[in-house]
Parts: structure tokens; C-alpha cells; sequence
């Protein structure tokens, strides 16, 4: 009978905490509202460590006026910034996804033939024959690109397009 009551106790207490950490699945106003205990609107840092540890971690980069709280406003502006960044760093990789391809393409014919691969990029050229998809003997762009984004979903990581 105790186990019980002390599983739900501890359902109840950890419950604003669970709501933060299912992220996707609640909306920012909904997470915000189980983590603001004393319903100001804002969240003071100790509310942040109590039930949202991930904005707790970036506190002082969500806090933009530096008033010791953070705002939906706050949140939804850090969160643009960070997606920006995520948006650049992935346009940065592409770019040198696309200054390596280049490089080991000597001939210039916007594929690798496998004794470019095995000359330029010598990692690309152990995996050749999974990355040539239609076996013609020659990768093209577009052949690395589809086997980057299926290797990264295997990890879980999100495809640069």
C-alpha cells in the first residue's frame, strides 16, 4: 500500500520536471506554465534548475535584459539564435562537404571515380561500392549526399541539405 502512494508522490512532485523534459511533445506556454511555480510569467533561475534543467544550463544566454529571470520572449529568441547557428554550422559543413568533393575530383566531371576517391578522400574510397548506389563506378554528389543523411539518421543526427 505504500509503494503505491509513494510512486504517485513522487509522479506528482517530479511532474513539472517530465513536462519540461518531454519537449517536443509540449508546447513552450505549457512548459513554461508547469515550470513558473509562482505564476509571475517569468522564470527566476531557481525555478529554471528545479523543473527545466536545460534552460537552467543556459540561463545567463536566455536572460537577454540580465534581470535575473527569463520571459517566453526571452526563450523564443534564444531558441531563433540557436536554431540560426545550427542553420550556419550546416550550411559551413556543406560548403566543405563541397570544397573536399571538388578537391577529389581531379578530372573536373563532377563525380569520383574510385582512384580519386582512394587519392583525395581515402575514407570515402573503403566504402565506395555502398556509396555508388547504381554501380556505374562513379560517385556523384549527389550519391555522398544521400549516403551522409542515411548514415546520419542511423545516428540520429539531422541530413545537411
Amino acid at each position: 500500500m505504500l509503494k503505491p502512494i509513494l510512486i504517485a508522490a513522487l509522479l506528482f512532485v517530479a511532474g513539472p520536471g517530465l513536462a519540461f523534459g518531454a519537449g517536443k511533445r509540449a508546447t513552450l506556454g505549457e512548459e513554461f506554465k508547469a515550470a513558473d511555480a509562482d505564476r509571475n510569467g517569468l522564470l527566476s533561475r531557481a525555478e529554471a534548475e528545479r523543473t527545466a534543467p536545460r534552460l537552467a544550463k543556459s540561463f545567463d544566454a536566455i536572460d537577454a535584459n540580465r534581470d535575473g529571470q527569463i520571459s517566453p520572449e526571452e526563450i523564443r529568441v534564444w531558441r531563433r539564435i540557436a536554431k540560426g547557428e545550427r542553420r550556419a554550422a550546416g550550411a559551413d559543413a556543406q560548403a566543405k562537404f563541397d570544397e573536399h568533393f571538388s578537391r577529389a575530383d581531379a578530372d573536373g566531371d563532377g563525380t569520383l571515380s574510385r582512384a580519386e576517391a582512394e587519392q583525395g578522400l581515402p575514407r570515402v574510397a573503403a566504402k565506395f561500392d555502398r556509396i555508388d548506389k547504381d554501380g556505374n563506378g562513379r560517385v556523384t554528389r549527389e550519391e555522398m549526399r544521400a549516403w551522409l543523411d542515411a548514415r546520419r539518421a542511423v545516428r540520429g543526427g539531422k541530413a545537411v541539405k
